[in-house]
């Protein structure tokens, strides 16, 4: 069995041959319609919902939905600023060698075609966000080398205009300045604590509100799925009928895992260096934390069995190790009091 107890495509090819060995001796006309009938039967029995198979389900579209948007409020975060800065570039390609090695594991122990799929998004992703970045990083140190000729190329002419002028003129004048500066730096820094104040709040309702909005949608897209007949609860082989998940696969598993634990370090080590989390985006890591929470949940709800769990190890490393990492980057977030970074 594939993960999470779904058939995949090696377990379909064994009992499709062995079905055929039993009823090719019979020799009727209707051989075919037989194998289809046994297939259906034996693969795709009847298997009572249980609470906990429903909250399996329910956990997993939950998880597939954050994956979904993940990357999406930071993609947006860059937009707006214009810029990457925020965010560390070797977070961003450590993850998608996870998510590459992952592909690879799927491909190897020919997993199910969605499981694939979805492992071809998570790459596609992480192209997106990385050229985003690639391109701000470059267009930005291209405007700074820019405005540091124009600097230079300048300064003697400021400081020709600096020297002319009345004896004790520039002194008074920069007396006032300082004043003026003062003056206007006050003004400005109570109004600029208003506006903080006042969007800090605007973003944790929207993050509340989008985060409350996928997890209903993740809910809502398991019960119409069950209810067309597109989910059905599976039950756990444990032991598999004989078959086993190819080492290479399970290498390549344990890698991704060491890979997504190991991605948000050159983050977190960002953010205390600069003492700073602007640019990066909160609900970014609000639906990671939430897709790693609920992928682990899905798992260990559908099964507890040992050669279940043992199997699946690889994947709640990957998931549940990486929820402590989170949750230092949301204290970064508390600490530093970068607020509007958080919007979205």
């Amino acid at each position: 069995m594939g993960k999470n107890g779904v058939w995949n495509r090696a377990a379909i090819r064994d009992k499709i041959r062995w079905l055929i060995v039993e009823s090719g001796a019979s020799g009727k006309s209707n051989q075919a319609s037989v194998i289809t009938r046994k297939i259906e039967s034996t693969m795709f029995e009847h298997v009572p919902l249980t609470v906990h198979e429903a909250f399996s389900g329910i956990a997993g579209s939950i998880s597939l939905a954050c994956w979904i948007f993940l990357l999406v409020p930071q993609l947006i975060e860059n937009y707006r600023q214009s810029s990457a800065d925020g965010i560390s570039i070797t977070f961003l390609l450590v993850w998608m060698a996870g998510d590459i090695t992952n592909l690879a594991g799927a491909l190897w122990a020919d997993l199910v075609p969605t499981v694939i799929a979805l492992a071809i998004y998570f790459c596609f992703a992480d192209a997106v966000l990385l050229s985003q970045c690639f391109y701000y990083n470059t267009l930005n140190a291209r405007r700074e080398r820019k405005r540091s000729i124009a600097a230079a190329e300048n300064a003697p002419l400021l400081a020709e205009q600096e020297n002319l002028g009345l004896p004790g003129s520039r002194r008074r004048s920069s007396a006032a300045s300082r004043r003026r500066t003062r003056s206007s730096a006050e003004r400005s820094n109570s109004l600029t604590n208003i506006l903080e104040e006042g969007q800090g709040s605007t973003a944790w309702l929207k993050n509340t509100l989008s985060v409350a909005i996928i997890l209903i949608a993740g809910a809502a897209g398991w019960a119409i799925a069950w209810r067309a007949g597109a989910w059905k609860p599976t039950p756990v082989d444990v032991s598999d009928g004989g078959r086993h998940m190819p080492v290479g696969a399970e290498v390549l598993g344990y890698a991704s895992a060491v890979c997504y634990l190991g991605a948000r370090i050159p983050q977190i080590i960002k953010n205390h260096r600069e003492r700073s989390c602007e640019g990066l985006s909160l609900l970014f890591f609000l639906l990671s934390l939430m897709g790693n929470l609920t992928y682990g949940a899905g798992i260990l709800l559908h099964s507890v069995e040992k050669q279940y769990f043992l199997k699946n190890l690889p994947w709640l490393i990957g998931s549940l190790g990486t929820i402590f990492e989170d949750a230092v980057i949301f204290m970064q977030f508390h600490m530093y009091g970068e607020k509007t970074s958080a919007i979205e």
